[in-house]
């Protein structure tokens, strides 16, 4: 079992397996539901597979976003640790400067102890979301340099990596623009109204060593996760 029948319907658009090492930008508007195609996609595979995987995220409580998955009937993987950085996020606004989390480091401290913990086992790591983490680090114009070797330590753990990553309805990054050209894939999630009806799509954007198709896929959320569907110019926009 792979990636690619994790979702109902992905092996329309991936056509050869995704494998580690891989950094992959999961990026799109609001409500194209990123955060839930990354849980929905990580919590199937990991079942299945029975390997482990660590979700971050900076920006929601574990609580409100089991919450939000629950809601969509997506099942909670046993072999997921779900960590959320709001009580550091606190601290840093009441301590100084000086005292302010590194979070890179801190989440590359958090893989070496789940990599000593599970070995090989930790395959899959999520972070929610990139544009969160750059606003708790000082932009000290050497961004891509640090994000170079943040995605580095990704890869020399042997992880398959899913990063979300905003972007507007024009299709602009809300980021500072390097994340295309560091990464291995992206994975455009967006809303489509240009057949008269708002339609939510998939659109594998950058695959390296991975067959895949570059039309835009109708998605849609049903009981248990997503279901990727037929592209959206065989839909007439309406998803079927």
């Amino acid at each position: 079992m792979g990636f690619r029948s994790s979702i109902d319907g992905l092996e329309k658009v991936i056509r050869t397996e995704i494998t580690a090492p891989k950094v992959i930008l999961v990026t799109g508007p609001p409500g194209a539901m990123k955060t839930s195609f990354c849980y929905a996609l990580m919590s199937k595979y990991l079942k299945d597979t029975g390997e482990f995987g660590l979700y971050t995220t900076l920006e929601e409580t574990v609580q409100s976003h089991l919450r939000n998955m629950e809601s969509l009937g997506i099942d909670i993987s046993l072999n997921m640790q779900i960590s959320d950085f709001t009580d550091l996020r606190e601290i840093d606004a009441v301590v100084g400067p000086k005292d302010q989390t590194d979070y890179i480091a801190f989440i590359e401290k958090m893989i070496t102890h789940f990599k000593k913990l599970h070995g090989p086992k930790f395959r899959v790591f999520a972070l929610d979301s990139l544009g969160a983490l750059y606003s708790l680090m000082e932009n000290d114009g050497d961004m891509r340099k640090r994000m170079f070797y943040f995605f580095k330590m990704l890869r020399d753990n042997n992880l398959i990596s899913l990063i979300v990553m905003e972007r507007s309805l024009g299709g602009e990054s809300h980021l500072l623009g390097n994340e295309g050209f560091l990464v291995d894939g992206i994975v455009m999630l967006g809303l489509d109204r240009s057949h008269g009806k708002l339609v939510r799509y998939l659109q594998v954007e950058k695959m390296r060593a991975v067959e895949h198709s570059m039309e835009k896929h109708a998605i849609e959320p049903r009981k248990g996760g997503l279901t990727v569907l037929g592209p959206i110019f065989e839909t007439g926009g309406n998803g079927t």
